[in-house]
This record gives structure tokens, C-alpha cells and sequence, in this order.
């Protein structure tokens, strides 16, 4: 357990229920309603300590009188913001609470609330298991799936210390030119409603006489959701991220809301708004749409926090008129202020505001009691100290083991020879076999951006995991030797008689902006590895990518063609269903296009002309499933022997099964 002065117990033990002179104390009763605590402890508030609750930080600038002095609410670390390299559970924890202690002992001893970016599980920090990101988990079709992965999610983020998550994205990824499709669960909007019950995972589920709209946080292993981006940040023009998005109400309300409808039935926390605009307007500043629609129709009572410096941008250049864009933002319905930096500046702009009454304190009021209610909604109050409780949880094996389920089912399998000849499920046992390409020992690629750091990393060497070679490897017959050459002559292949050929190829990391991308396709050399491979030996290319990739040139000369998305730290799912333990069920969660010309096309558009279609995916029974059916169809005629032998013959890779 975490070290806490003993000091700071005593003083907690002191003024848990009262005050210093021992009047009782309302808002630290934890048997008082969770209304009733609100308004209490906003009638004690100056204006100084409201305002200190809208803003949050990042980490780089906390410090412990930074948050007493200044009444902080909220500390985050941005993308790849950690306590040091290859931090422990216990590391992020003894940090964390060391910012808390910073809060507690301000006057009215207010708990802060850290934050994190756990968008595909607890993606920052070293050792975490990393599952698919989230348009490999929208090919599942399988919401109870993700709430179980929102679940692991959250206990592997409170084994560090923190207890609050800017996820789900439940962006409508309509262009796969956007740099952030791959935090898209797809193009649909009824999938990415359904996909919302990684929510209920986070947080808990509701009991049943829950008031929706309300904010709903279940236990100590669970933690504060954000649903984001609000509102159209999926549908801007070329998929230019932080841009336009241009349609009427109609479109808006159709395509881009349900999901948000979805997501405050059942509880959802907080809601982040998108850096985009609407037909011109910039989200941020649309009062129309955050007070008027998400906190007015809908009836969202948690807490709405902008962006990174989402503020800042809300001018042009960001930055030229920061007054202003503060305004803006706190009239539009903003409660918590993503500063993350210069919170001197952003204080002492709304302070003034306020004073000269250009900002009512109504307004201020509103967004105060929203975060509060938050904050005592998930037990902070009375449990504001992590402790290393959950260390244990963080990359544990029965994770690792979900993860690798949700690889195998967002596989999509888009061609597969043909009818009377399928290339899967691949033979165990074979003489040689040539595994290739850019993505095939690469576990930086394989996770994507959001992984350790924010733009991810290349190579094997940042967290734990197993790569598609380590999974191949580990997968085959003893006697099947496995030969590793990232990109292979024609010269090399013809000289080795390769049984067959498993090539991973896919895109570099990115995320965000640095993902926007016009061309699509894949990093080089990759088309060069396909088109020579693939001529020269029968092959299965796997395409590891966060969208569709220019794949229609290569597609004659493949065997079988797999989407793995971008699949995270457990590879053996993918040899999973490679070698038939388990058989493909994916589907296409958006439009894979034939060419970049056709951008932007989504289901339902005409014309619609793609490589494949949303929805695709060709389904593979298991092994085991061919044995038992074969088997079990031919007993009552047949001689069982000769069904094995014929069962042999036609997937030489059940002779591992037979053996075990």
C-alpha cells in the first residue's frame, strides 16, 4: 500500500464530518443525498476555489502547491505523459496521490479528479494489456464483448491511481482520409450505438431505478467515462480532422448524435467536445448543441470538458484572442477547461469575466455543481487516495486472454481462394514457411498510435506483447520450420519451395492530424513485398491498418486476405484463426473502397461501387467444427476411419488436432 503521512490521516479522520471548530459538515457526509452534498459545498465556494474546479492540467505543471493554492479540479496526462519510463502500477500511484494530497489540504479540501486516454485498455502505460482499437472492435458486432474489455479497462487504470477515462470515441467515421477512423467502432451509426455498452463496463452498470442522464460510477474498479467527440468530429470534409463538418440538422442528428443518446442513457460521466465545426461553427462555441441540445433534450447532467487547448482553437490563428474564446466556450455550456498549461492565464480571464458580468455566476454555478456531482457520484470523497490494490490487474493474463478474444472475432476475412479450394485454415505441419513483411515482427505497428506514447512507436522493445511472428512461431508443428524475411526477393522465395507465405503488411503509426492521409496506401515496402510474394507462392496477406488501404492492384495475386485492424499486444489472435482454432466472423465495419477517387462512400450512398462491401466478411467454421460435422454427417453411412483419413487429406493441419 501506498505510504500516506500519517499527518494526513489524522487530518482526514478530523475533518471527515466537520470543520475545524467540529461544526458538522454537510458535503462530507456520505449518508446525505448526492444533491443535497452538492449544494452545500457550492454555497461554501468562493468564486476563486469555483473557477479552480473548471480547470485541468496536465501533469508537466502540477505540483502540490499548485493544486492547494490554486483550488485545481483536475489533473491529466496528455499522450505518453508518465511518471517515468516503463513506469509500475505503483510508480502512477504514489504520483498521482501525491497530487491529491495537493487537493485535500486546500480549505475546503476538495478531491481532484486525474485523467487519462485508456482508449484501447490502458494504452499509456508499460505492461498494459492493449486491446484492438476500437474499428477492429466495431468488426465484432459484439457489444457484450466491449463492455467485458471496458471493464478490464477500468480495473487495469484504477491499478494506477486513476479514476477517470477520455473514453469511448463514439465518432461516425464517414472517411477513412481522417487520421483518427481508427477510434471509430464504424461508417454506422447503429453499431456505434451498440458498441456504447463499453460504457457500462467502465463505469457499472445502473440499478434499475437509475434516472437516466444522470452521471453513474459502480465501485472502486470503476472509473468516470467520457464519451467524445461531441458533436460531427467524424464527418468533416475530406476527413480533415478538426475541420468542417457540412450537413444540415437532419444529417447531424441522424448519423452523428444517436450514439451520444446511447451513451447518457446509460450513464456516461462526462462528455469531451470535438476540436470540429459544424457548417462553420466551431463546437466548442456552440451553445445551440451543448446547452441546448446535450444538456437541454437530452437531459445530460454530468460534466462537459473540452479538449485538448480546444479553447485555445476556437480562434484563428489559436491563441489570438484567448479572452474571447473563453467566453465563448464557458457561455456555450463548457464546464471543464482541458487547459492544460497556462492555467494563470485561463483563471485570471474567467475570474474578470465574471466580475465584470460578462459571464453570469449562474453559469459558473452550473458547471461547478456538474463536476461535483461527478466527483462524489464515484465515491471520490470519500476514497480521494489510491492504493496498489489492483496492481496485480495490470497486463494480467486473464486480460491478455480477453484481448486475444477480441482479436479472433475482429478479424475479417475478405477473400479466401475459392469455393472448392480454400487457402484457410493453414496446415500446422508443413515443410517451410515464409513469414514477411513490414508489420510481421513489429508490435509498435501492430498496436498504433495511443500506444505509450501519442503518435505510438515501431519496434518490440516498448511494452509486452506477442507479434504475428511470435504467434506464427509458437503455432506451428515442431517440424515446420519458419523463416522470417521482411521483404524477400523473387529469387530468395523460388530457391526455398515455401509450403506457403504469411505477409503482414499495413500502415505506420499516427494519430490524429499527423494520420489525415489522401493517398492510403500502404508504407513501403509493402506493395513491392505483396505484388513479389505473392506471385512466387500461395499466400495469406494480413493487413494491419486503423482503415481500408489501397488493396484492389494486389487482390488477383492473393490467396486469402485478412483485415486485422490494428489487433494491439496479443498476435496469437490472429493465428488463432489463421491455423483454425477458431474460425473468422468479422465483418466490415466501414466501406473498403476500390480507390481514393471514390472518397467519401459509405453504405447507403449512390453510387456505391466498392472492393467490399460494408458488412463483408467470409465466415470459417474451426477446425474442431469441420472434425465433429464431417464426422457426425458420415457416421451413419460411412466407415469412421475412412472419415478421418478424408478429413486429413483435405486440412492436413487436423493432424495436430488428432494428436492431442
Amino acid at each position: 500500500m501506498s505510504k500516506v503521512p500519517v499527518k494526513i490521516l489524522l487530518w482526514m479522520c478530523c475533518v471527515w464530518v466537520c470543520n475545524g471548530q467540529g461544526e458538522y459538515v454537510l458535503y462530507k457526509d456520505p449518508n446525505q443525498k448526492v444533491s443535497d452534498r452538492v449544494v452545500d459545498l457550492l454555497g461554501r465556494m468562493t468564486l476563486e476555489e469555483k473557477i479552480g474546479q473548471m480547470v485541468q492540467i496536465d501533469r508537466s505543471v502540477a505540483t502540490v502547491n499548485v493544486m492547494r493554492d490554486y483550488f485545481i479540479g483536475s489533473v491529466l496526462s496528455g499522450g505518453g505523459s508518465s511518471p517515468l519510463p516503463e513506469a509500475t502500477a505503483q510508480n502512477w500511484v504514489d504520483m498521482i496521490n501525491e497530487y491529491q494530497k495537493g487537493a485535500l489540504v486546500s480549505r475546503l479540501g476538495i478531491p481532484m479528479i486525474y485523467g487519462i486516454d485508456a482508449v484501447h485498455g490502458h494504452n499509456n502505460v508499460y505492461n498494459a494489456t492493449i486491446f484492438p482499437h476500437n474499428v477492429g472492435l466495431g468488426a465484432t458486432r459484439d457489444p457484450d464483448l466491449v463492455k467485458r474489455i471496458g471493464a478490464a479497462t477500468a480495473v487495469e487504470v484504477r491499478a494506477t491511481g486513476i479514476p477517470y477515462t477520455f473514453a469511448p470515441c463514439i465518432a461516425v467515421c464517414r472517411d477513412p482520409r481522417w487520421g483518427r477512423c481508427y477510434e471509430s467502432y464504424s461508417e454506422d451509426h447503429r453499431v456505434v450505438e451498440d458498441m456504447t455498452d463499453v460504457i457500462l463496463g467502465l463505469q457499472g452498470e445502473p440499478p434499475s431505478n437509475f434516472k437516466h442522464g444522470v452521471p453513474f460510477v459502480g465501485g472502486r474498479d470503476k472509473v468516470a467515462a467520457c464519451a467524445k467527440h461531441y458533436v460531427g468530429d467524424g464527418g468533416t470534409t475530406r476527413g480533415v480532422n478538426e475541420n468542417n463538418t457540412v450537413t444540415d440538422l437532419h444529417g447531424l442528428l441522424s448519423i452523428h448524435m444517436p450514439a451520444y443518446a446511447d451513451a447518457i442513457y446509460k450513464g456516461v460521466s462526462t462528455v469531451m467536445v470535438s476540436y470540429s465545426s459544424w457548417n462553420g461553427e466551431k463546437m466548442h462555441a456552440n451553445t445551440e448543441l451543448i446547452t441546448g441540445y446535450l444538456k437541454g433534450t437530452l437531459r445530460f447532467k454530468g460534466f462537459v470538458i473540452s479538449d485538448w487547448q480546444g479553447v485555445d482553437k476556437i480562434s484563428s490563428p489559436p491563441h489570438s484572442n484567448y479572452t474571447a474564446s473563453v467566453q465563448a466556450a464557458i457561455q456555450a455550456g463548457i464546464d471543464m477547461v482541458m487547459v492544460p498549461f497556462n492555467f494563470n492565464e485561463f483563471i485570471n480571464d474567467l475570474m474578470s469575466l465574471v466580475k465584470n458580468k460578462v459571464i453570469p455566476i449562474t453559469r459558473i454555478d452550473d458547471a461547478v455543481s456538474r463536476i461535483l456531482l461527478v466527483k462524489f457520484t464515484m465515491g471520490l470523497f470519500e476514497n480521494p487516495l489510491a492504493d496498489y490494490s489492483f496492481s496485480n490487474e495490470l497486463g494480467s493474463q486473464a486480460h491478455r486472454d480477453l484481448a486475444r478474444e477480441a482479436v479472433r472475432k475482429s478479424l475479417v476475412l475478405l477473400k479466401n481462394g475459392n469455393k472448392t479450394n480454400p487457402m484457410l485454415p493453414l496446415p500446422r505441419k508443413a515443410l517451410r514457411i515464409l513469414v514477411a513483411g513490414t508489420h510481421a515482427d513489429n508490435l509498435g505497428y501492430q498496436c498504433g498510435g495511443w500506444t505509450i506514447t501519442w503518435q505510438g512507436l515501431s519496434g518490440n522493445k516498448n511494452t509486452r506483447g506477442t507479434t504475428i511472428l511470435g504467434a506464427i512461431q509458437s503455432s506451428v508443428d515442431q517440424s515446420t520450420e519458419v523463416v522470417f524475411h521482411e521483404n524477400p526477393d523473387a529469387e530468395f522465395i523460388k530457391s526455398n519451395n515455401f509450403s506457403y507465405a504469411i505477409i503482414a503488411v499495413g500502415e505506420p503509426t499516427y494519430a490524429e492530424t499527423a494520420g489525415d492521409n489522401d493517398k492510403l496506401t500502404m508504407m513501403d515496402p509493402g506493395p513491392a513485398i505483396v505484388t513479389s510474394t505473392c506471385q512466387s507462392v500461395k499466400c495469406v496477406v494480413v493487413v494491419v491498418s486503423g482503415r481500408p488501404l489501397v488493396m484492389e492492384p494486389y487482390v488477383a495475386y492473393i490467396e486469402a486476405l485478412v483485415a486485422a485492424w490494428l489487433p494491439g499486444t496479443e498476435g496469437q489472435g490472429i493465428t488463432d484463426a489463421l491455423f483454425g482454432d477458431h474460425g473468422f466472423s468479422g465483418k466490415l465495419p466501414v466501406t473498403w473502397f476500390r480507390n481514393t477517387e471514390q472518397l467519401p462512400m459509405s453504405y447507403g450512398d449512390s453510387p456505391y461501387d466498392p472492393l467490399f462491401a460494408y458488412g463483408s466478411g467470409l465466415e470459417t467454421e474451426s477446425v474442431a467444427s469441420i472434425v465433429a460435422r464431417s464426422t457426425s454427417a458420415s457416421a451413419a453411412s460411412t466407415n469412421p476411419c475412412l472419415v478421418t483419413v478424408l478429413c486429413l487429406l483435405l486440412f492436413p493441419s487436423l493432424s495436430r488436432v488428432f494428436r492431442r
